[in-house]
Order: C-alpha cells, then structure tokens, then sequence
C-alpha cells in the first residue's frame, strides 16, 4: 500500500505527516517554508509511494472562512493540477493547533519545544491525518 500525506497549511510554514505504508498510524514528516511545499512534494512523491493527500481547512467555530481559508482552497486547485491523479481530501481543522500543544504538553515536551511553530505545524498535520484515518475506519 502507500501512503497518505497530511497537509497543515501557513502562510509562512506547512506542516505534513505521513502514514505508515499500512495506513495505520500518522506520524510527523517536516515542516516546510511553505513557498517550497510544492517542489518538496514533487520530490517526495519520487522517492514514496503517496496514493492521497489530506489538507486540513481551516474554518471558524460558525463554520465561516477564516483569512487562510482561501489559500488553502488555492492550495488545493495547484496541488489538482499538479498531482491530477492524486486524491485531495479536505479535513476540518478546527481545533488542531490548541489540540496540538495539549499533545505535546502531556507528552512531556520542554516548554521550549511546544513553542517551536515548525514543531506545532507538523504535530497539527499529524493530527489532521490522524483525523482523517479514523473517520476512513467509520
């Protein structure tokens, strides 16, 4: 099987995640600047076998757009037109940072650490994917 990989979109940094070759379990992957996701994803994809990708969407708690809503939505139309066999689901992301810093709070993360952006990205799209995972085994 391959993998799926989970995006947690910033202006300035995306978070990404991966599943195991099983579709079991999510784990963090990188954060990257998100000016390069693209060229990273290309090259990514050369050296693993990725069947979907996930992208988080950002919303409000009323279920409005939030202001990086409509990058996200540009986001999905490149990575459609770039990756026109690749299947992109959407996830609702509400929630994940906060979710994020509870993780890796009570897993014992140095207070330095859970203030790493980079690190809260890449755990928020390992959550997504988590998400994701659970709502396919339903």
């Amino acid at each position: 099987m391959a993998r799926i990989l989970a995006i947690d979109y910033g202006n300035k940094r995306t978070g990404l995640a991966v599943t195991d070759p099983l579709q079991i379990i999510a784990n963090g992957l990188e954060t990257v600047p998100t000016h390069t996701l693209l060229a990273y994803l290309k090259s990514y994809f050369l050296r693993e076998p990725v069947e979907a990708i996930v992208v988080g969407m950002p919303k409000r708690l009323d279920n409005t757009p939030t202001d990086t809503t409509a990058a996200v939505t540009g986001l999905v139309r490149k990575l459609q037109k770039e990756f026109p066999d690749m299947p992109v689901h959407l996830v609702d992301e509400r929630f994940t940072s906060r979710i994020a810093q509870q993780t890796m709070l009570a897993g014992g993360l140095k207070k330095k650490d859970r203030q790493n952006k980079a690190t809260v990205d890449m755990v928020s799209a390992t959550i997504i994917l988590q998400s994701y995972l659970e709502s396919k085994a339903i």
